[in-house]
């Protein structure tokens, strides 16, 4: 997908905060520090559009970019890492699945993994509870640059072998650094967006 246009909408914390558009939505999902702003931002081609912190958590709101006026991206909270109370992950945990089982424009959500570390406990809950739910999810290794080619194919068998998923299964190897599975990743999205969910 050729992105001509790319802008920050509004953030939201609850149902009555989400923008009124009916654009149809792909949310980006990831732990606090599997480089989900700079994926984000190598996907739009905006350097800066979603900002890149060098403290994991800093996002703690749902926030809305529209992308050539007719798809939105929906940057999510990042979990499992951040240095914060119970009481806020209960908080972000409850945002974040009012948002998934809510949002009817909701296509799918691109969950993000680290090549180098797999899948996590919070990773794989998400995932259930998205499979539970009949939301389609996406799946891309990200920060594959950091490992050398030779590694990545058992780095990758290892990883979908510990989340039982299928090595068929649809997924891309990402790096926001060299610009790797940036048209793959876009075709997933392309193909989502133009799916019924069930």
């Amino acid at each position: 997908m050729k992105v001509t246009g790319a802008r920050f909408i509004s953030s939201a914390v609850a149902p009555g905060h989400y923008p009124a558009s009916r654009a149809p939505e792909i949310a980006i999902a990831g732990r606090s520090n599997v480089g989900k702003s700079s994926l984000i931002n190598l996907l739009l081609g905006r350097k800066g559009l979603v900002k890149v912190s060098r403290t994991p958590g800093k996002t703690r709101a749902l926030n809305f970019f529209l992308v050539n006026e007719s798809l939105m991206f929906v940057d999510l909270p990042g979990y499992g890492f951040a240095a914060v109370s119970q009481t806020e992950r209960r908080s972000w945990r409850k945002m974040v699945e009012t948002y998934l089982a809510m949002r009817e424009p909701l296509k799918a959500v691109v969950t993000l993994i680290d090549l180098r570390r797999g899948f996590n406990d919070d990773d794989l809950t998400l995932l259930g509870w998205l499979a539970h739910h009949g939301v389609p999810s996406i799946i891309a290794f990200t920060k594959c640059d950091k490992l050398p080619k030779s590694r990545r194919a058992n780095a990758l068998k290892e990883a979908l072998a510990q989340a039982g998923i299928p090595e068929d299964a649809p997924r891309a190897l990402t790096s926001a650094h060299t610009g790797e599975g940036k048209r793959e990743l876009w075709a997933m999205i392309a193909r989502a967006v133009e799916s019924q969910r069930p």
